[in-house]
């Protein structure tokens, strides 16, 4: 065969090369090197972690050419999947969709993790929130925190709120919340948001700090009442809902945040990559839509050295609020 024809792999090759230079040029910096990346989650399929991940991978295999495979890796919230990703070679193989609680608070809460926190991981940066919402039984003679608190001091040692366990964030925001309200009401935690939510609507529960997603059918159906929104803004499905910090309860950051990371000493090039590629993804106004019906609520980060700096104070914020609960987990 003379030099002017080609051979078909050299042609689908060469053609593969091209329309991969396309689509990356189209997203910025991000380099396709045609690996298989794995994006390791805390969390079993289905659940909201989960459902962004696979989302984030379907986006970022078409914006880099590199296949992304979410690797499912539950157990101890969260931290087993970071230890795993601590140990992982720094060759950019491997990245994790980290959710807050096993970065921020299992550090504090457990006796020992697999890994540093504030040394094992390169931050590429943020992706989303997943707020949660103060809720109380429909039968409870409450519209709003200011008459609960004054009910919880009026009938103290009567009511009970839920969690989805000891050392998650429907536990450990709700006391600090008690503690700054000055009201006693007894922990009943459960394993998982969706039993507890079933005892707030039967009253075998007075209320509960729970993710939007869990709640917001039942709010909307009138079966539980809102109270407030542990974000920072209003929430658009609950618009006339105050927030906690909106009525003095300060330092209450009730959410779930999720953000993307690397193994230490990953190449600056690549954690920089990523975050050029996972931030163009997280504007795109039909991820967003996706997000919504989630409860995701969208977030980025302005680098990834602003990502690390987030890491570092909510580490010592959450550090604060686990001490002051007194909780210890095994």
């Amino acid at each position: 065969m003379g030099p002017g024809h080609w051979k078909r792999r050299d042609f689908l090759q060469a053609t593969g090369a091209v329309l991969g230079a396309a689509t990356l040029d189209a997203y910025g910096q991000a380099a396709s090197t045609g690996k298989v990346i794995k994006m390791i989650i805390g969390f079993p399929p289905g659940q909201a972690t989960d459902t962004v991940a696979r989302l984030l991978a379907e986006r970022m295999q078409a914006a880099t050419g590199n296949a992304y495979v979410v690797d499912n890796r539950p157990g101890q919230g969260g931290s087993l999947a970071l230890g795993i990703t601590a140990k992982s070679a720094p060759d950019g193989n491997t990245m994790m969709l980290v959710h807050m609680s096993a970065m921020a608070t299992n550090p504090h809460l457990y006796k020992s993790v697999p890994y540093d926190a504030l040394k094992d991981f390169e931050a590429v940066g943020l992706v989303g929130d997943l707020p949660f919402v103060m809720v109380v039984n429909a039968s409870l003679p409450v519209q709003n925190v200011a008459e609960l608190v004054a009910y919880a001091k009026a009938h103290p040692n009567t009511l009970t709120n839920s969690s989805s366990g000891n050392g998650t964030v429907s536990h450990l925001a709700m006391e600090e919340f008690k503690r700054q309200a000055g009201i006693s009401v007894a922990h009943v935690p459960y394993k998982g948001s969706a039993q507890g939510i079933t005892d707030v609507i039967a009253g075998n529960v007075s209320m509960a700090l729970e993710s939007a997603p869990a709640v917001q059918p039942f709010v909307q159906s009138g079966k539980l009442r809102a109270l407030a929104a542990g974000t920072t803004k209003r929430l658009a499905w609950i618009p006339n809902v105050p927030t906690l910090a909106e009525l003095g309860y300060n330092g209450i950051n009730a959410v779930t945040w999720l953000m993307l990371i690397y193994p230490a000493g990953t190449p600056k090039a690549l954690v920089e990559n990523h975050f050029e590629v996972i931030n163009k993804i997280v504007a795109n106004p039909e991820v967003q839509q996706r997000f919504a019906t989630l409860g995701v609520l969208p977030r980025s980060s302005k680098s990834p050295e602003e990502a690390d700096a987030y890491i570092r104070s909510e580490f010592a914020a959450w550090g604060a609020v686990v001490k002051r609960s007194g909780t210890v987990l095994e």
